[in-house]
């Protein structure tokens, strides 16, 4: 918070104090918790510790992320709305005016999706293998304790996490200048599109910056914030072939090129678009929705009914696991539809054995089911929260937008409110308090706050 006081202060902007403030207020509450903690979890954590203690972090980072905005007069439903939707790096948003914004918010809101990324992608190469959760003990490694208890081992895999991650914002926004972005909206922008976050400085996001160029670079770095973050540090380390080992990076290019290319052929014949104009806006709008960036480079809403929808099926997907992206995530995919195959050969000769694999991992049937609870219950989850919204006299494309994006954690909807040129804004306070939850629920892959519900979790 002391980072977007002295950008106010150097521009000279009086609301540096709500920042000064805020940062007063969090750190005397870490100092108390600290102190009253002392030693006690030195041992380390065990399965319903983490649990818990992942829940509220995830909770307690933007209720304090909120006291700039409060601070600075933004409702209380409005700041939490975008405090979560900041951490989470979501991307949905509830003001506007952004390019005449004080530049202290503007980083704050840069700085919680930065953050919130990088604890993205510890939290799912350290903490979810572990729970089990939605298939991810697939992923377990020798870094994730097989034990009762999360040790210090994983912290050297933490370190090579911030160091890498560092370096690719560094690169991100050094990029970004070079094709002539100012250097505030080169940084601000090198933290958000890292995080496929997708908060801008711009009311037109992306469509502000006049340089073709700038756009191919949010999409570059699109990519990268989508792939497996342990992968990344391999082939930063010399070994860039195990990317393409990895069987959901081999799926989920393939099939980022091939929706792009459809799009780009759509453009081109539907609407006369010169194929290089079509081919950058489809490549980079599609490319923000399935990794849940958010950004926009015009409303693709405009572009028709066919394009609209298959917006709408993209916000499912999500990137890669161990990313920053949101999403159901294509391992899940590759799972459920090797599971669909093993079954239907399972039909036609049922005394057959056959071994479902997911690169070189045999699919067991606990990890198979608990993909299959995972999609389940994300597509129940999504579906509550629709009727939720729609309680609110909200219209069916809005509400079933605004759930698939604050579940999948993608950003913008779809419709003339919540669409690419529109915001959160005017929802009822109601809908946007769901809406947070929603947002910290799709964070936690579901199970993470659901486990918490059951009795039996708090038995003895």
């Amino acid at each position: 918070m002391l980072i977007p006081a002295i950008v106010d202060v150097a521009a000279r902007n009086a609301d540096w104090q709500a920042f000064v403030m805020s940062s007063l207020v969090t750190g005397l509450v870490g100092l108390l918790l600290s102190v009253a903690v002392g030693g006690a979890l030195a041992e380390g954590l065990n399965m319903r510790q983490t649990f818990v203690l992942t829940t509220l972090a995830w909770m307690s980072l933007p209720a304090f992320g909120a006291l700039p905005f409060l601070w600075l007069g933004v409702g209380y439903a409005d700041a939490v709305f975008e405090a979560v939707s900041g951490f989470t790096t979501t991307g949905s948003t509830v003001l506007s005016g952004l390019d005449g914004l004080p530049p202290g918010l503007l980083v704050w809101r840069s700085l919680m999706q930065w953050m919130g990324g990088v604890g993205i992608i510890v939290m799912a190469i350290v903490l979810l293998p572990f729970l089990r959760i939605g298939g991810m003990q697939l992923f377990q490694t020798e870094n994730s304790d097989r034990s009762e208890k999360i040790v210090a081992r994983s912290i050297e895999l933490v370190r090579l996490i911030g160091v890498s991650y560092l370096f690719l914002t560094v690169m991100c926004a050094l990029a970004f200048w070079g094709t002539g972005m100012s250097v505030f909206d080169a940084v601000n922008h090198a933290f958000t599109t890292i995080a496929t976050g997708g908060y801008s400085t711009h009311d037109l996001s992306f469509g502000y910056f006049a340089n073709p160029v700038t756009a191919w670079v949010a999409i570059t770095f699109m990519l990268i914030g989508s792939l497996p973050f342990v992968l990344i540090i391999q082939a930063l380390r010399g070994q860039p072939i195990a990317l393409w080992r990895d069987p959901q990076v081999r799926a989920f290019l393939g099939f980022v090129a091939l929706v792009c290319m459809v799009v780009t052929v759509y453009l081109g014949l539907q609407h006369r678009v010169p194929f290089g104009d079509a081919l950058r806006m489809a490549t980079f709008n599609m490319i923000s929705v399935v990794t849940g960036t958010g950004y926009a480079y015009g409303d693709y809403t405009t572009w028709g009914p066919p394009i609209i929808v298959l917006a709408l099926l993209l916000k499912f997907v999500g990137g890669c696991t161990g990313s920053t992206t949101g999403g159901i995530k294509v391992f899940r995919f590759l799972v459920f539809f090797g599971t669909v195959r093993a079954h239907l050969r399972r039909m036609v000769r049922p005394n057959r054995v056959l071994a479902e694999e997911y690169g070189k991992t045999r699919l067991t049937s606990e990890l198979s089911f608990s993909v299959l609870a995972f999609l389940v219950v994300y597509m129940g989850t999504v579906g509550v929260i629709t009727l939720m919204l729609a309680s609110f006299d909200l219209d069916l494309v809005t509400a079933l937008s605004a759930a698939a994006t604050a579940v999948g954690n993608v950003g913008p909807g779809l419709g003339p409110i919540i669409g690419p040129s529109g915001n959160f804004a005017s929802l009822p306070d109601g809908a946007k308090w769901i809406l947070s939850f929603a947002m910290l629920m799709g964070r936690l892959e579901l199970f993470t706050v659901l486990v918490l519900l059951d009795p039996d979790f708090w038995s003895r």
